[in-house]
């Protein structure tokens, strides 16, 4: 079996992509490609994880976790979304570092699931962006605890990858930038259920219809329906096109509320985020979808 893992991060879409999947539940069960609600196996997936830190899983825990999340029907992918795989967003950062209990969590769902074709699909966001949303909901927002000597310019995504890999090295791993995700939003949903690039699937737009504005949704539906022949990477250009000129600012501007940062220390921040990239795509095992 194919077990997908939509591991987040958290503030990166990750329920409005699976609500979108889910709108095409019905025809992808015919293929075996099961999404179950997250309220089926969120709570009992984490309850398992957390109880692994203490002790093993039984050697029933796999059937026991398939049971309640398939309710027997066969299944030969099924897709699961928690922002929560890795942590909550409360303990997202530990010590400067960004979800430091991914790695272990990631080997137990690999014992658990020993013999399954475990994957790992995750959004990255832009660090000067996303470390003053989770310290304001840290659960412990000291230096000590929250930066641990580390600063801002040494938060980077390759490290938790990096140990992610070494932790679980047969699990591969998809990652998009968040930035990109108008660009490239039916194309992970595409992905992450297996199916062929030019697949008709529903729910290919509904991110672009939450930035951009009525009129500018309504024109580029009315562009793509009289120029049904382009191709992905036109229809990128397009939607590129139409942002420009449509989009709600309220939805794609960012406020940064850090204390002590600067507009030069955001900029240092992104260039590093844009490096770490690279570093990204050149970790075996790691694919890297991008506009």
């Amino acid at each position: 079996m194919q077990l997908i893992l939509h591991t987040g991060a958290h503030y990166t879409e990750q329920d409005r992509l699976i609500k979108s999947m889910l709108r095409n539940a019905a025809q992808f069960r015919e293929r075996g490609i099961m999404i179950p609600g997250p309220g089926t196996y969120r709570k009992l997936v984490r309850d398992t994880l957390n109880a692994m830190h203490r002790a093993p899983a039984g050697p029933d825990a796999r059937e026991v976790l398939l049971d309640v999340i398939l309710d027997d029907d066969p299944a030969d992918r099924v897709i699961l979304s928690d922002p929560n795989f890795f942590r909550t967003a409360g303990t997202a950062v530990r010590q400067g570092r960004l979800y430091p209990d991914a790695a272990a969590r990631m080997r137990n769902m690999s014992e658990i699931f020993p013999d399954d074709e475990v994957e790992i699909f995750l959004a990255i966001r832009n660090p000067a962006a996303l470390l003053p949303v989770l310290h304001s909901v840290a659960l412990e927002k000291s230096d000590t605890a929250f930066w641990g000597g580390r600063g801002p310019l040494d938060v980077k995504w390759s490290e938790t990858l990096l140990a992610i890999r070494q932790a679980a090295p047969d699990i591969p791993i998809t990652v998009w930038c968040n930035e990109d995700m108008p660009l490239i939003w039916s194309q992970i949903i595409r992905e992450m259920a297996g199916v062929e690039h030019h697949e008709k699937i529903a729910g290919g737009f509904d991110l672009l219809a939450a930035i951009m504005s009525k009129e500018g949704m309504q024109r580029f539906r009315a562009y793509i329906d009289n120029h049904p022949g382009m191709s992905e990477m036109q229809k990128r250009r397009v939607i590129s096109a139409f942002l420009d000129k449509f989009a709600l600012e309220e939805e794609i501007e960012e406020e940064l509320d850090m204390p002590g940062w600067t507009d030069e220390l955001v900029e240092q921040m992104t260039d590093i985020y844009d490096e770490d990239l690279l570093t990204i795509q050149r970790i075996p095992g790691v694919t890297v979808v991008a506009p």
